[in-house]
C-alpha cells in the first residue's frame, strides 16, 4: 500500500519541476524582470498622471526605452521615476507626456527630444511635461458648456426682441 522510496523521490522531483515551471511562467507572463537592464533614472513631475502605473512603458519615437519604476507626490504634483535603458540619451529640452495606447486605455510615458546638445544624467529631472488627457473631464466640460449655452438660448427666446414681438394690429 505504501509507495517505495524511489516512487516518492520521483514524485517529489516532478512536484519541484512543476513549481519551478509555474514560477517561470508567472514571471514571464507578468513581465517582471528579476534583473533590471543597465541604465539610469530620470524624474518628471506632472499635474495629473491619471491611470499611469509602476511598470508602464517609457517610449521614445514609439520604441520602448524604459519603464516607470516609482510614482509619488512631491510639492503637490505627481512625480514619477523612469528607468531609461543604457545607450539611450535624452536631452535637457525633452518633453515627457502621458499618452494612451489602444482602446483599453493603457498609459505610457512618451518622450519627445528637444534641440539641446546637453544630455540628462542619472537622477536628473525632465522639466517640460504634459499631463494625461482625462476623457471624463473633457466629457464633463462638454456637458457643462452645452448646458450653459442652451440656457442662454432659452433666455434669448424669452426676451422681447423684434423677432419675438407680436405684430401690432392695424389701425382703422
Amino acid at each position: 500500500m505504501y509507495a517505495s522510496r524511489t516512487t516518492q523521490f520521483i514524485v517529489g522531483i516532478f512536484a519541484l519541476l512543476g513549481i519551478a515551471a509555474l514560477v517561470i511562467l508567472s514571471v514571464s507572463l507578468g513581465k517582471i524582470s528579476l534583473f533590471p537592464p543597465p541604465g539610469y533614472t530620470l524624474f518628471a513631475s506632472f499635474d495629473n498622471i491619471s491611470g499611469l502605473k509602476t511598470g508602464d512603458q517609457v517610449q521614445l519615437a514609439g520604441v520602448q526605452v524604459g519603464k516607470v519604476v516609482d510614482i509619488g507626490i512631491k510639492d503637490y504634483r505627481a512625480r514619477i521615476a523612469m528607468r531609461i535603458n543604457q545607450g539611450v540619451s535624452i536631452d535637457e529640452d525633452a518633453i515627457a507626456a502621458i499618452k494612451t495606447s489602444g482602446i483599453i486605455g493603457d498609459k505610457y510615458v512618451s518622450i519627445q527630444l528637444g534641440p539641446s546638445d546637453h544630455y540628462l544624467k542619472d537622477d536628473d529631472t525632465i522639466r517640460q511635461t504634459q499631463s494625461a488627457f482625462v476623457l471624463e473631464d473633457a466629457i464633463g466640460q462638454l456637458i457643462n458648456n452645452s448646458g450653459s449655452s442652451g440656457d442662454k438660448d432659452k433666455d434669448k427666446d424669452k426676451s422681447p426682441g423684434p423677432e419675438n414681438q407680436k405684430p401690432a394690429k392695424p389701425e382703422k
